[in-house]
């Protein structure tokens, strides 16, 4: 079985280039919309990384990135936070709160992709 990435956005057009990106690099994509459904996501089958977005509805990307973290059975996710907030405090916010990564929007799908790469071997 491939390594598997949930994207996590509520925006329809980022969630369709990332979904389109990630399997282009050979892996297994699911797609959650809000907070709430992500960590339905995880609690159904941990994947190996998530790409949050911050700014959603129902529970935000920090929620959902402190609730993963909480969970010993979910140490392994790798959590990449992906928001337009591009100021320092919020990058340290999202890293503080767990996350192994912190990527602004715009961004590159490039940078995406070997992010990604990098975590996952």
């Amino acid at each position: 079985m491939g390594r598997s990435v949930l994207v996590v956005d509520d925006e329809s057009n980022i969630v369709l280039s990332l979904e389109f990106l990630m399997r282009q690099a050979g892996f297994e994509v699911r797609i959650a919309r809000d907070g709430e459904q992500a960590l339905e996501e995880v609690a159904r089958q941990p994947p190996d990384l998530i790409l949050l977005d911050v700014m959603m509805p129902k529970r935000d990307g920090y929620d959902v990135c402190q609730t993963v973290r909480a969970n010993p059975l979910w140490k392994n996710v790798r959590i990449i936070m992906l928001t337009a907030k591009g100021r320092e405090i919020e990058r340290e916010k999202g890293l503080a709160m767990g996350a192994d990564d912190y990527i602004t929007k715009p961004f590159s799908t490039r940078e995406v992709v070997e992010r990604v790469r990098q975590y996952l071997g």
